[in-house]
């Protein structure tokens, strides 16, 4: 037989949408010769929903949409859905054919960690789903069920050969290798073949990558789908009768696989088209235009620009220039450079006029209602940022493209950013990328092609608020601001830890108290795309007002 393994891109919420495209999918996998078509978890509505799950009308469309699918023939479906029953809200697999809803399973395992919120919504299923396709039975788990044995275990106990997993499993660097490890570990306790099928595309600040595979009874992988891209993908099974290599098995049936084996990008490569996709469905299922960002001619913003490229084209991207008088001429050179290298759009606005009538009403103000006449300070330097975010955030309003913020992790982190300033804007791209790993992205992208130029990758970076400032001014040097970073956030640690590990204790105390005070300014940041373990969306969760010292 010939299974259609699709990695969907659905659009949360767009039920008629997803089921049309999931529907034509389903008729060309038909024209292809196959008889089963397997979809990503939660297929019909995307993942995830959220509280879109607490409203009957949500549901009652589901039960419209699914209906549709009971007018093909000839195949078998696999679709992933909510299904509600007495109250009680699942997330299923439902197993459709000719007309037939014959099995429905209901997900077990349900994932309340780190991005995850499924006891919210869910409530665990407890019975296993085999059904028979060509001869061979088919168990089938979703997701998380995946990453214990229990539900696999029963599966095979109610006459499973195969085992079909359907997932809706985010990105971050290292979860393809991690998802297979536990793949493989699961295969080896059951001594089954697994299908496994994960969703595609951008949703909030989550990314799907696909990368579905298959894995023989042995655990070898026999077929490995394409990274972030969504397409049919296609893999023959076969019963034979010989018993494999491996003498532990002694079952007469055994189940074949022959399909494509597609390498799975290295880690840097990997988050690279993380951002893009995640760049390109936020601004797509938006509704948005097209984007604009503010150019400072630093490593940050020429990254973005090339990300927002090759998410939407160049056609679809503008870049703004606003210098101040602290804006050093080869920032001006560098961005006129990078934007007549990837054909955007381009303005310069120089913001000194409107900077000195700021500070002129704030002067009057200061004088009306603070003692003495403060000298300046981060004061004037906020103003500048805020300026360039206000005739962003209003070129957006004219014409409808999205502001995309070019801010990364480690100054999230610390609080190196302006609150209403350059902070403003709808989503941020580099949001969850450490500087350190800017510079090693930037350098990437330029063996594909040479687009950031080479100044504006290895100049000392700078804000460019005040005379002859450099980020490292009031900061540690990346390398050790990063390793800081990664061990109070992605690994909890304290500081007295850190420490004991070498680092300098006047860092290490700066950084811990840098991340707890700037909390507010993250709580109001643009949601953007996660690609490490802990990012600061729904992986961190800390009260604003917090008194307890990392």
């Amino acid at each position: 037989m010939k299974c259609a393994i699709h990695q969907f891109n659905p659009t949360v919420g767009a039920l008629e949408e997803n089921a049309t495209k999931l529907i034509a999918s389903i008729k060309e996998a038909k024209k292809q010769g196959c008889s089963l078509f397997i979809s990503s978890e939660l297929s019909l509505c995307g993942y995830m929903p959220k509280d879109l799950l607490f409203r009957p009308e949500f549901h009652k469309q589901i039960c419209k949409q699914l209906d549709r699918f009971l007018e093909l023939k000839d195949i078998t479906i696999i679709i992933g859905a909510p299904y509600i029953e007495a109250n009680h809200c699942y997330n299923s697999a439902f197993i459709i054919r000719d007309g037939k809803i014959i099995g429905r399973y209901d997900k077990q395992q349900l994932p309340n960690h780190d991005v995850f919120d499924e006891h919210r919504y869910f409530i665990s299923g407890i019975v296993p789903l085999v059904f028979e396709q060509n001869g061979i039975k088919f168990g089938v788990i979703i997701c998380e069920d995946t990453w214990v044995k229990e539900p696999a275990e029963l599966a095979k106990q109610a006459g499973a050969e195969v085992l079909i997993s359907i997932n809706a499993s985010p990105f971050n660097i290292g979860k393809y290798q991690e998802r297979l490890e536990i793949a493989k570990a699961r295969v080896k306790e059951i001594n089954l073949p697994l299908i496994y099928v994960n969703q595609l595309g951008g949703q909030d600040n989550l990314v799907f990558d696909g990368a579905s595979f298959v894995l023989d009874e042995t655990s070898q992988l026999i077929a490995q789908f394409p990274a972030f891209k969504q397409e049919l993908n296609y893999c023959d099974i076969s019963i034979h009768h010989k018993k494999p290599v491996d003498p532990t098995f002694h079952r007469e049936r055994f189940v074949e696989f022959r399909s494509d084996l597609t390498p799975y990008p290295e880690d840097i490569e990997s988050v690279y088209e993380a951002l893009v996709l995640a760049t390109r469905d936020y601004v797509t299922k938006n509704g948005f235009k097209g984007v604009l960002l503010g150019l400072s001619g630093g490593i940050d913003s020429a990254l973005t620009l090339a990300i927002a490229c090759d998410a939407l084209g160049h056609d679809k991207v503008m870049a703004i220039m606003m210098p101040s008088r602290y804006t050093a001429d080869i920032s001006l050179t560098d961005s006129r450079d990078i934007v007549k290298r990837l054909n955007v759009k381009y303005e310069e606005i120089a913001i000194e006029n409107i900077f000195n009538q700021f500070k002129t009403a704030l002067s009057i103000v200061c004088h009306s209602h603070v003692d003495g006449n403060p000298a300046t300070d981060t004061t004037e330097e906020n103003l500048q940022a805020r300026i360039r975010g206000t005739l962003l955030m209003a070129l957006s309003n004219k014409g409808g493209a999205l502001v995309l913020t070019t801010g990364n992790k480690s100054e999230m982190a610390v609080g190196y950013a302006t609150l209403y300033g350059d902070m403003a804007g709808g989503f941020a791209v580099l949001k969850d990328v450490p500087k350190t790993l800017v510079y090693k992205l930037s350098r990437w992208r330029n063996t594909k092609s040479d687009i950031i130029p080479e100044r504006i990758i290895t100049r000392a970076p700078s804000a460019e608020l005040r005379e002859n400032q450099t980020d490292q001014d009031s900061l540690p040097d990346y390398d050790t601001l990063d390793a800081i970073i990664e061990l109070i956030v992605e690994h909890k640690f304290s500081a007295q830890e850190i420490i004991k590990r070498g680092f300098n204790e006047a860092d290490v105390s700066k950084v811990a108290k840098l991340i707890k005070l700037n909390e507010y300014k993250r709580s109001q940041a643009a949601v953007g795309p996660k690609i490490t373990t802990c990012a600061f969306n729904n992986d961190w969760r800390y009260p604003i007002t917090n008194h307890f010292h990392f």
